[in-house]
């Protein structure tokens, strides 16, 4: 049976796309379990604030998923005693450009949502392996979504990103079976950012989409589902979790 630190323990987790909504929420959360973090995201202004606001368990660093170089020098560019990395929370994705038919789209725009939601996942976890792996045990979190396991009209290349996040974490989790637990968390709709990026910075226009339906998730209902996840006994593997709303 794997060796798995207890979240109150001191294990080290790294959270990608921690500047906002759920990483946010979950780098919060984690820190109040007694986790070191380190707060991974391209916006340093927003990672340092988050920093500031949490104290000396959380650690800020500037991360892009889609850039080798940038998650190549992770390792290097961190104290020796944040290297110790247990815990893998792959949760840096957008969907820019999307919500319209795939043909009304631009291409560019779906192999941007490709890159930062598979291969930059793809990209951060094979760096961290080893790391993980030395420590003698780890977790592995994606956060997938239920667009992963079904599909809606517009959302053609968000919806395969998410379909490879539910494939990769369903193979990672047999090649590392007995050493490294993965899990997936699979959200319906969350009231975050997201939407307001997705069409490039209009705030009315997201604001009303998730005022479309009757009850969203928040950001700390997911972090919660995965505190929840990571805090299982090593004999237990949340493998999916598909979080809905109540309505």
């Amino acid at each position: 049976m794997m060796t798995l630190r207890k979240l109150e323990a001191g294990a080290l987790a790294l959270v990608t796309g921690a500047s906002s909504g759920i990483g946010a929420a979950l780098a919060e959360q984690l820190v109040g379990k007694g986790c070191r973090v380190i707060a991974a995201a391209r916006r340093a202004d927003r990672l340092g604030a988050l920093a500031r606001r949490l104290g000396p368990l959380c650690r800020p660093v500037a991360l892009d998923v889609n850039d080798d170089a940038s998650v190549g020098s992770l390792i290097e560019r961190l104290p020796a005693e944040w290297r110790d990395i247990d815990i893998l929370v792959n949760n840096a994705a957008h969907d820019i450009g999307g919500k319209v038919p795939f043909g009304e789209g631009r291409v560019g725009d779906w192999l941007a949502i490709i890159e930062t939601n598979v291969a930059g996942m793809l990209r951060v976890t094979g760096a961290l392996l080893p790391t993980i792996l030395a420590q003698g045990g780890g977790q592995i979190v994606n956060i997938g979504s239920v667009s992963g396991v079904s599909a809606v009209p517009n959302e053609a290349a968000y919806i395969a990103s998410k379909h490879a996040v539910n494939g990769f974490s369903k193979a990672l989790r047999l090649d590392y079976l007995g050493r490294i637990r993965v899990i997936e968390i699979l959200p319906g709709i969350v009231r975050t950012g997201f939407a307001e990026a997705r069409w490039r910075g209009d705030a009315a226009k997201a604001a009303a989409y998730y005022d479309s339906f009757p009850v969203c998730l928040t950001p700390e209902d997911i972090a919660g589902c995965v505190v929840f996840a990571l805090a299982q006994p090593a004999n237990v593997t949340i493998a999916e979790l598909l979080v809905l709303p109540s309505e």
